[in-house]
């Protein structure tokens, strides 16, 4: 398996892609500050601007553009344009002398105008492929370590969300005796998801009277949805409610718990917090504890990665970037930025994604989020059924 520790990665935010090509950036003048469009030397030096504060994680002054970028323009220059976009809301300054940080604004225009395009390099594009298919056959461990591997190789928080099980097709059920008293159900869903539960059960059940139940409970089940089966099921099993072993009867008394939703919580699976609590961001407690209490709250953070969802504005396998306030409404995440990709298993979809501040090298972000939702979708469809 290729150790993918030892690709190369953003320190700090820089950019990583020396062999990957990139495009111009688009010419969209559609941003608008108080007096119309940015003018080409304004939209070239805040893309200077925001790129050397991601690479650096500190204020960029006049004379740091202007002495590092062949642009042709004075420090007096670059100081009188940023001084305009300061004004115009892109850009502010933490000091009195300092140098200008992106806004909120800034941030914004830069991806979705100024922005290189995402690629990913072909030495990762195939370690990553490489240590997904070495992961195929095993979606939980998979969906796991594909959060590692966006923390790793983002130096964020990498994160992945699995899909609601309502909405997945039933593959298999299979009840496993655990003794004479409990029993395993077995829940398989198109695409690989499984989820287990064990339920108390009245009497020891002769395996040979189990197999024949459980064969008829999946003739009349299987190929239908998770919520379609807790809905039907009492009619779609009535006939069989006088069988013996009553492992119809618990189906049927169980079926909010068997064939419900999992809790948001658990299907939240994060990456080591180790690589997005060592950007400079969190080096003082008030900021570090402020986001360990953020992700903390699963459920929140649940809410937050499933918000375009609700609003219906998510494509499978494109990027999402939310910026600051896009995030939600929440005080406590207007410093961070997430990107999302949704993925596909069987009919489900799931996400991929990852948080951190809202100084990260979204090019590289949105390459590898939108590659590993391709390649959790491709792997998955792929898979024998």
């Amino acid at each position: 398996m290729t150790d993918l520790t030892e690709l190369p990665v953003i320190d700090g935010g820089k950019a990583f892609a020396a062999e990957t090509p990139m495009t111009t950036p688009q010419q969209n003048t559609g941003s608008k500050g108080a007096s119309g469009p940015l003018t080409d030397r304004e939209r070239r030096i805040l893309r200077l601007v925001v790129q050397s504060f991601i690479d650096t994680a500190g204020p960029v002054g006049s004379r740091f553009v202007s002495k590092n970028f062949p642009i042709g323009l004075s420090p007096a220059s670059v100081r009188n344009t940023m001084s305009d976009l300061e004004e115009l809301g892109y850009l502010d300054h933490p000091y009195t002398s300092a140098g200008r940080v992106p806004t909120e604004l800034g941030y914004r225009t830069f991806v979705d105008e100024l922005m290189e395009s995402p690629e990913l390099s072909k030495t990762e594009k195939t370690a990553i492929k490489k240590e997904l298919e070495s992961l195929m056959g095993d979606t939980e461990k998979l969906l796991k370590e594909s959060s590692k591997m966006l923390g790793r190789l983002s130096n964020l928080l990498g994160l992945v969300l699995s899909p609601r099980l309502s909405a997945g097709i039933l593959d298999r059920l299979e009840v496993v005796p655990l003794s004479s008293s409990r029993a395993m159900f077995v829940i398989s869903v198109r695409g690989g998801l499984i989820r287990t539960i064990v339920l108390q059960i009245e009497s020891d059940v002769p395996r040979h009277e189990l197999d024949i139940i459980v064969a008829m409970l999946n003739e009349r089940l299987a190929g239908l949805t998770l919520e379609e089966i807790r809905k039907t099921c009492a009619d779609r099993v009535k006939d069989l409610d006088d069988e013996v072993t009553g492992i119809v009867q618990l189906v049927l008394k169980e079926r909010g718990t068997l064939f419900s939703e999992a809790a948001n919580a658990a299907r939240l699976q994060y990456g080591d917090t180790r690589n997005v609590l060592a950007q400079p961001e969190f080096s003082e407690l008030p900021e570090l504890r402020s986001f360990m209490d953020l992700i903390e709250d699963r459920e929140t953070v649940v809410r937050l990665i499933e918000k375009d969802d609700e609003d219906g504005l998510s494509d499978v396998g494109v990027a999402e970037i939310r910026i600051g306030s896009d995030i939600g409404n929440l005080e406590d995440v207007s410093d961070y930025s997430l990107v999302t990709a949704k993925y596909v298993l069987g009919t489900t979809e799931g996400t991929v994604g990852v948080l951190g501040p809202k100084r990260m090298d979204y090019a590289r972000v949105v390459g590898l989020v939108e590659g590993i939702a391709a390649l959790l979708s491709t792997e998955q469809e792929e898979s024998p059924q």
